[in-house]
């Protein structure tokens, strides 16, 4: 199994964050389109990432929900027909979401930086330290730390969860306001989820 050390980052703005990244990265970045079905697994975290042109990745993964620099243990296998292999999944297992992005990877030394735009959650940065095989994981983390420092990322920003919980957390939070909205309807000021998922009182 491969190994990195990854941190992520809510950030409003990719624009200014952009500009650094391309300062240090040793070329241009590459945009992306990407869809992830995950699906409900016993342990760690199990998706089907598909590409526009149809192919794609089955990926597993394990790592801690922490919001600093945590190591990622993963496993990624190539397909030709990603539509068909979530069809195939699907019938066995329960899909626990889907999370659609734009991304913009850049490479800085061996860390990859992605820039996020993800669909109903807003924009992030993911940065992956490619570790080697016997490497401590403190090695990946110093260099984390150190890049976010770099890209002047506050340690606030910092966020724990994969995307897909992100998703399942603002679900919930817009199905519980409207629970409140229906049970309280004179309270119309109610508290709503912005396309950013951030909180507007």
């Amino acid at each position: 199994m491969a190994r990195n050390v990854e941190i992520k980052a809510r950030v409003r703005d990719l624009a200014a964050i952009r500009a650094n990244v391309a300062a240090l990265a040793s070329g241009p970045g590459e945009i992306v389109n990407q869809t992830d079905t995950f699906f409900v697994v016993p342990q760690g975290r199990l998706k089907v990432r598909a590409f526009p042109d149809g192919s794609g990745e089955l990926i597993s993964y394990q790592r801690s929900d922490t919001p600093g620099p945590k190591e990622s243990v993963y496993t990624r296998v190539s397909c030709q027909d990603a539509p068909a292999l979530v069809g195939a999944l699907s019938s066995v297992l329960v899909v626990r979401g889907a999370v659609a992005k734009r991304r913009e990877v850049f490479l800085v030394g061996r860390t990859r930086v992605h820039l996020d735009q993800v669909e109903r959650l807003g924009c992030f940065v993911e940065l992956e330290v490619v570790l080697s095989q016997d490497e401590p994981v403190e090695a990946g983390e110093r260099e984390a730390q150190a890049l976010l420092q770099s890209l002047d990322i506050p340690s606030a920003a910092l966020v724990a969860d994969a995307y897909v919980d992100l998703l399942e957390a603002t679900a919930a939070s817009v199905t519980a306001s409207a629970r409140s909205i229906i049970a309280n309807p004179s309270r119309s000021s109610a508290s709503v989820i912005d396309s950013g998922g951030f909180v507007k009182k």
